[in-house]
């Protein structure tokens, strides 16, 4: 063929894809959460995912793609939800509480990067933290190990409370760690405990009017991913029985709950977000040690204690990283 003749059919090819507005193919990313996509705090989430994955050169609809699965609440959707993702042959899967399980169940193939609440070996999705040694890796918050800080800080608050509900979520499939860890820290505090297991909004409603009639003086929210999903209705039910309420992240107080004190969750997602990046970039998740929380919050309501009529102790004011008022 003439020098000619092939610089000729080079540039009709590249003219050709033009025209037909053809792209490179991009990875496509699966963002997979068991939590409802317009309920809060997952706008704010997933756009900290979202920035990590730039932090890694990728940017959603420029070099990468994202399909966002959402199962809305409703767990039992989580099995056909994963297997969709996985005939759709995506690059990784990025898996939130709850979702990491059905995702970890579909593949053994498809690089998971999971963002746990609990402890990872525990719950089976890696061998060892620092060298995972399969195809899941990623966040974990080891939310239960916390229990007893934040019950030591709402008895500060509110010490008056010699009996605190705790409210247990009945769809969690290992909540006894988490239990023990709350009723050993009111023990060593001389505070009695009322547990209740709720797995529905009804179920919550129920426990809440068991706390009011067995005359509770605040009620502690265990660690539970439907409890993260449901905080509004959680801290409304406590302003409408004027019960102090604590939850594990700053959502509750956000909502109108008195304190919160866990781990900053949107670094949990842009430590996410990078990782998947990485991932794509070619490396493995056998090798990314799982990543542990750094940075803890403690959030205050003033607003909402000034209704209950509490009056916070200057020092807990002093440490508090945010005050809503």
């Amino acid at each position: 063929m003439r020098r000619r003749d092939f610089i000729a059919g080079v540039s009709a090819s590249v003219w050709t894809h033009v025209a037909l507005g053809q792209q490179p193919e991009v990875p496509v990313i699966a963002f997979f959460s068991a939590g409802s996509a317009g309920t809060k705090p997952w706008p704010q989430l997933t756009a900290a995912f979202r920035q990590g994955l730039q932090d890694t050169g990728f940017v959603e609809n420029r070099n990468v793609a994202i399909e966002y699965r959402w199962a809305e609440n409703q767990y039992d959707r989580l099995p056909a939800l994963a297997a969709e993702l996985v005939g759709r042959g995506v690059a990784v899967i990025v898996a939130n509480p709850r979702a990491h399980d059905a995702a970890k169940a579909a593949t053994t193939k498809i690089p998971i990067v999971f963002i746990s609440g609990g402890d990872p070996v525990r719950q089976g999705l890696v061998s060892n933290l620092n060298r995972p040694g399969g195809n899941l890796t990623g966040t974990t918050q080891f939310a239960s190990d916390l229990n007893e800080k934040r019950f030591g800080l709402f008895h500060d608050l509110v010490p008056q409370a010699g009996l605190v509900g705790v409210l247990s979520d009945s769809t969690n499939p290992r909540p006894e760690l988490a239990l023990q860890q709350v009723q050993a820290a009111a023990r060593s505090l001389g505070v009695s405990v009322r547990v209740a297991s709720a797995g529905t909004e009804a179920e919550i409603e129920a426990a809440f009017t068991t706390f009011a009639d067995s005359g509770v003086g605040a009620v502690f929210v265990n660690n539970g991913f439907l409890f993260y999903g449901l905080s509004q209705q959680l801290a409304t039910l406590a302003i409408r029985y004027r019960i102090p309420l604590s939850g594990e992240q700053r959502v509750f107080p956000e909502h109108g709950g008195l304190m919160s004190y866990g781990t900053d969750e949107p670094e949990q997602l842009r430590q996410a977000g990078r990782y998947a990046g990485r991932i794509l970039k070619g490396e493995k998740p056998a090798d990314l040690p799982v990543l542990l929380p750094t940075k803890f919050e403690f959030v205050l309501n003033l607003k909402t204690a000034r209704t209950l009529g509490l009056t916070i102790p200057p020092g807990l004011l002093a440490i508090a990283d945010e005050v809503i008022d």
